[in-house]
């Protein structure tokens, strides 16, 4: 480089230029500068031009106009010692709080099935036997009835296999009259019911003296179901044993059957061979489903799709709060008082969840679910009855909109108490928790799950379960928790909101304390910021607001 260029100015485009104020000595007060020539800037001619980076530094104890640009450092760097430290330490940390966060919540998923087997008794089956006790059939001398209950008997006490809680009742409880055990099974006083009925052995004898043809196996005895109260409970658990218990009292009865027929000889052959249905099988138990599930349809409206529920309300927080935020943040305007951005607030959520909880509903209305079909009889089968007819819908959309405030405003509140980036882990606990207890029953799960019939999503399952298929009505005490929920995150909401901004207000006077003055916002500039100056290294004064002003 020619001793001219080297005299002048070097090129700063690679520089970075120290704007120092004359408040420090030793920085450079550019507002006097003379404007630099233009060859100064090139060299003397094109071709005495060199990289940008390639000029000579000022040696230590210079005049301080430039600095040499950030350069790199190795992670193994002596100068790395201090923040690697740190950020080690916070990666260790945070790693160690999400293990112990995943085997504690994860674990309550898992855990809801872990006593399966042991609590299969819990899903009580009411054997009623009304075989020759009712008149007028009780001089009959009943076969029936003390096979299928012997059966139950021996299912309930196999010592290899788990199996439901066989409950032999006495048809007395019942008024011996089998509808109203139909009625029990509605009434959830009971999983399922095995009813005997009062003339199952007189029919069966009449059939094979008279030779009726037209004689049906299948009246004799009834598995009484409600499918749509908990569907996996039914496919997965009481429909294969009583499936069982059929296989096992065929086994017994027909062969017994079969021979005290052929060894009567008083029966006439030729009569016993055109009722060939009394003597094989004889008895075929018939399964009566009151509240069959379906359509398929329905199963997100009831099941999965409540998960999108929550994670819809949670959301919110996150959409809505930095909208919410630009009332008080420094503008063209003075920061809305505390108190009404609260108010604003509530009433945004709680219209928000009531516009999308319709939205929401209506997706199950547009897949054709049937709300429009009326209540049905609650001791007959009946296909895809809705609890309130037309106003089923309407009913369904409250139960969703009443829900999403107490599953979201309980989001809300937590946000603003832990913040980010742990507001995702407290979704990931609010989901398992609310579906390990909805989803699956409680009856199944280990004891300490007791607190899921607390739960919110537990009763939205529960009451959108009796609107859409017209099953045993707990609407009022469905709705009081979601609305107990409600009320108590409403008052919450405040105190959460008012320590969220405290919070906020200790983080910035933490950040403030480094510096030589703090900024408040300036009533008489229109809510203006305006710099106050402090001694570095001290802390700046709380801004006090008051608690609730201008109410």
């Amino acid at each position: 480089m020619s001793s001219r260029n080297r005299n002048e100015l070097p090129n700063a485009s690679g520089l970075v230029v120290a704007a120092q104020d004359t408040a420090h000595p030793g920085r450079l007060d550019t507002t006097n500068m003379a404007p630099e020539h233009p060859d100064s800037m090139r060299g003397s001619d094109q071709t005495d031009v060199e990289s940008p980076h390639e000029y000579e530094y000022p040696e230590e104890g210079g005049d301080g106009r430039y600095e040499e640009p950030h350069r790199s450092a190795g992670f193994w760097d002596p100068r790395m010692d201090k923040i690697r430290r740190e950020v080690i330490t916070s990666w260790a940390r945070t790693l160690a709080i999400l293990m112990v966060f995943i085997i504690g919540v994860l674990s309550l998923y898992w855990a809801v099935l872990f006593h399966t087997d042991q609590n299969m008794p819990n899903l009580t089956v009411h054997v009623v036997d009304f075989d020759g006790q009712v008149a007028p059939y009780k001089g009959v001398t009943p076969l029936v009835g003390p096979a299928v209950t012997q059966a139950a008997r021996e299912l309930a006490g196999s010592p290899t296999a788990h199996t439901l809680g066989f409950k032999i009742v006495p048809p007395s409880q019942y008024g011996f009259d089998p509808t109203a055990v139909r009625q029990a099974v509605y009434d959830w006083r009971c999983w399922a019911a095995v009813i005997v009925n009062a003339n199952a052995t007189a029919l069966l004898q009449r059939a094979v003296a008279t030779g009726n043809a037209s004689y049906d196996p299948t009246g004799a005895v009834q598995f009484v179901l409600l499918s749509a109260r908990q569907e996996t409970n039914y496919y997965d658990y009481i429909v294969p044993q009583l499936q069982v218990l059929a296989a096992q009292f065929a086994a017994r009865f027909g062969p017994a059957w079969g021979a005290a027929v052929v060894s009567n000889a008083s029966l006439s052959m030729d009569l016993v061979a055109r009722a060939s249905a009394a003597v094989n099988p004889g008895v075929t138990p018939l399964t009566i489903d009151l509240r069959p599930f379906g359509p398929a349809s329905a199963t997100p409206s009831v099941t999965i799709g409540l998960i999108y529920l929550i994670i819809v309300a949670f959301f919110s927080f996150g959409f809505f709060m930095p909208i919410h935020m630009r009332f008080v943040l420094p503008g063209n305007h003075p920061p809305l008082r505390y108190w009404q951005l609260i108010v604003w607030r509530l009433f945004a959520i709680i219209t928000t969840y009531f516009f999308v909880s319709l939205i929401y509903s209506f997706v199950s209305l547009a897949f054709q679910i049937p709300f429009w079909k009326g209540p049905a009889s609650q001791t007959e089968p009946a296909f895809n009855p809705s609890a309130y007819g037309r106003a089923s819908f309407v009913v369904y959309w409250m139960v969703n909109f009443v829900g999403m405030n107490a599953l979201g405003i309980a989001c809300e509140n937590v946000g603003m108490i832990i913040g980010q980036p742990w507001t995702a882990a407290w979704l990931i606990f609010w989901v398992i928790t609310n579906v390990s207890t909805s989803f699956y029953s409680i009856d199944l799960a280990p004891g300490f799950f007791k607190w899921g019939y607390a739960w919110p999503l537990h009763h939205i399952v529960q009451a959108s379960r009796q609107i859409l298929f017209d099953l045993h009505s707990e609407i009022g005490l469905n709705f009081g928790v979601l609305f107990a929920w409600t009320a108590v995150n409403v008052c919450l909401f405040p105190l959460c909101s008012y320590f969220t901004r405290w919070l906020q207000e200790r983080q910035r006077r933490n950040a403030e304390r480094g510096a030589e003055s703090y900024s408040v916002f300036d009533a008489a500039a229109e809510g203006q910021k305006k710099d106050v100056p402090k001694e570095k290294g001290t802390l700046p004064p709380v801004r006090k607001r008051g608690f609730m002003r201008g109410v």
